[in-house]
């Protein structure tokens, strides 16, 4: 792999490409450490420290929230605007069709993905702020204050501007340019979580076991990840014009894991939502609200019930695995376009015996892969409990899952641009 590199960077288009990417990350870098006016930083690690929600969107701002700089929503609005338009797609029909218009289809999309980021981010930017403001961090305004609004803006403007530069990226740079982000902000934060183990008095024997389970669970969500089932589709042989084409047999890659990190974030936000709201019932005066409020925190925090809450997680990644994978992949839509193209299964009828055929293999398939989601989901808490002192160092399944699609993705590129290269000579 590494000499793949060093002959891809030997490349001078493939080379300003990684330092395109690299420019850009490192602007990204420096704006993470640039915070908001009137911060109390000490309040700020409080509040982080007991708030397992604003950990999760953390991570999808790359670190920027927990130092509540000026992109500290990142890309989460951007995150949370694309999934919206993708489960719209499945909704309104019209949104539908236009997703499958191609490239023209694909841009309009993404322009009304920037276009609803906007004011998703200027609500989370309200919600933060609140959030903060109750905490201590900055000091209490009113709404119309010229301090609330400027903040609010300072929010949305860094989550617009974090967009354009992971654009930027996709453009003239290597990879996905919002999942570099995402990426950047989880290595960037392996250092300092690391150095409180390693510094401790038996750092070194709770290191070890942690990196060869690491590099095992890296290995298994690799092979997860990549993992697929080929069907075999037969086309019969077509004439067009003057010219017969003899039949060829393609494959149909159903992947083991469609819908990728989304599960784990459905799941990890609807599962602390109600934690977090019950924290602000839990002094009420009506005795119900206050019992039910107690109730939830206590039940659903990982604090003070952490199997109960793995329990509940895992039944939520299950269950969004199965709910998104619907979303992504229809069966009687690929069906009817097998149909359409003069394509079938071999031994299976077309129509509605190849849809259900289709329905058959992605529930087994999605099975282990939901399985497999929701392992990952509660790894930080086995690590955890099996290799005490490793606390610090969260092995959470989104950060893993995320890191190592982006760095298999990357290398998948890079190595479509050297086979691009290595042609272009027949090509002349």
């Amino acid at each position: 792999m590494f000499e793949s590199l060093a002959t891809a960077f030997r490349a001078p288009d493939i080379r300003r490409k990684v330092l395109f990417t690299l420019f850009i990350l490192l602007i990204f870098r420096v704006l993470t450490n640039v915070p908001v006016p009137n911060v109390n930083q000490a309040q700020l690690q409080n509040l982080f420290e007991s708030n397992q929600l604003l950990g999760l969107i953390d991570l999808f701002s790359g670190g920027g929230l927990a130092t509540a700089s000026i992109i500290g929503m990142g890309v989460n609005p951007y995150i949370n605007a694309s999934i919206i338009m993708q489960l719209m797609q499945g909704v309104i029909p019209s949104l539908g069709e236009l997703a499958r218009e191609g490239e023209y289809g694909r841009n309009k999309i993404n322009q009304y993905t920037r276009l609803l980021t906007v004011p998703l981010a200027f609500a989370q930017g309200f919600g933060f702020s609140v959030i903060l403001s109750n905490a201590g961090v900055i000091p209490a305004a009113p709404f119309f204050s010229f301090e609330t609004l400027s903040l609010l803006l300072s929010f949305t403007a860094g989550t617009i501007l974090l967009m354009w530069l992971g654009e930027l990226i996709s453009e003239r740079g290597l990879g996905n340019g919002i999942s570099f982000i995402i990426f950047a902000g989880i290595v960037g934060r392996i250092p300092d979580q690391a150095s409180g183990i390693v510094t401790g008095p038996d750092g070194l024997t709770r290191i070890i076991p942690f990196i060869i389970l690491a590099v095992l669970i890296i290995a298994g969500v690799v092979f997860i990840n990549e993992g697929q089932r080929r069907i075999p589709v037969q086309y019969a042989s077509r004439v067009r014009g003057r010219r017969m084409y003899q039949g060829q047999t393609q494959y149909l890659p159903l992947k083991v894991t469609m819908a990728g990190v989304i599960p784990i974030i459905f799941a990890i936000s609807l599962l602390l939502f109600p934690a977090q709201i019950a924290t602000y019932f839990a002094n009420s005066s009506i005795d119900w609200v206050r019992g039910v409020a107690t109730f939830i925190s206590t039940n659903l925090s990982p604090q003070t019930n952490p199997w109960a809450y793995s329990a509940f997680y895992f039944a939520l990644v299950v269950f969004f695995t199965y709910f998104y994978t619907a979303f992504q992949f229809r069966p009687d839509q690929t069906a009817d376009y097998l149909r359409k193209n003069g394509g079938f299964i071999p031994g299976i009828r077309p129509g509605k015996p190849t849809e259900e055929f289709l329905g058959r293999i992605t529930n087994r398939i999605t099975l282990g892969g939901a399985l497999f989601l929701g392992v990952l989901a509660v790894l930080p808490t086995i690590v955890s409990t099996a290799i005490p002192g490793t606390e610090a160092l969260q092995l959470g399944g989104t950060s893993i899952l995320i890191v190592v699609t982006v760095v298999v993705e990357t290398m998948k590129q890079l190595e479509a641009q050297m086979v691009m290269r290595h042609y272009e000579g027949f090509m002349r």
